[in-house]
């Protein structure tokens, strides 16, 4: 199956079953623009409609805002941001934290800078935010988690595909988490597995390999290290 297809196939499913934000939001944030905008066309393809009508349709409030916002995304990924701005964006996200968003425009502000800004601007905003504030973004106590999973997989998707092993592996005899560890080594093989390999390897003490070892079988287990072994060479 090609990878935009699989896409639009996981988008659908996080919608109707669910709705699951943090596939959304995965599938949303760390492909490229060209791979999004690829998953766009085979959703209206296969489904004969867009992610968007689904999503403005099935999901409501800023969570159907944010979303919408970010499946739509097309994001420079050139070097070029204003330094300045990122601090004065980074100041904005501290005060509308800080007050939990309850006003509709302060909602529409989180939404504009997640939603159009490139990675390397939000990297530095996201660093301004941790020098003005004293933490890291995704690491604020009592934030939506729609909005840490945002965070992390624009700016640090190591660390959230760590966290996605991380419930999966603890939790393997269900078909839930069989599903989000064969969509975590199945999608990032060949992108950023062996990053994700060295953080679960911090973050647990063991290997995702000998994690695997111990608790899969068969056909699958053989599949999981088939596709970590070939990460090792790819990435």
């Amino acid at each position: 199956m090609h990878p935009w297809e699989r896409d639009a196939r996981l988008l659908r499913e996080a919608v109707y079953k669910g709705p699951n934000y943090g596939i959304l939001v995965e599938i949303a944030c760390t492909r490229s623009s060209e791979e999004l905008l690829g998953a766009r066309r085979a959703f209206h393809s296969l489904f004969e409609h867009s992610i968007e009508e689904d999503i403005a349709f099935h999901i409501h409030g800023f969570e159907k805002k944010l979303l919408v916002g970010l499946v739509s995304a097309y994001r420079y990924k050139g070097p070029k941001y204003s330094e300045e701005v990122a601090k004065s964006e980074a100041k904005i996200l501290k005060n509308v934290i800080k007050d939990g968003a309850k006003k509709l425009h302060e909602e529409e502000e989180i939404v504009r800078i997640l939603t159009t800004r490139s990675k390397l601007h939000l990297k530095a905003v996201f660093k301004h935010y941790k020098e003005t504030s004293g933490n890291y973004l995704d690491e604020v106590r009592n934030l939506l988690l729609i909005l840490k999973q945002t965070v992390q997989c624009l700016c640090k998707p190591e660390t959230y595909f760590t966290d996605v092993l991380d419930v999966s592996l603890k939790g393997i005899g269900h078909d839930f988490a069989k599903e989000a560890l064969t969509r975590v080594i199945v999608t990032r093989a060949d992108v950023d597995l062996k990053l994700i390999k060295e953080e679960y390897h911090q973050l647990s003490g063991v290997t995702l390999s000998h994690k695997i070892e111990e608790i899969a079988n068969g056909n699958f287990k053989d599949f999981m290290l088939t596709l970590i072994a070939r990460g090792d060479q790819e990435n």
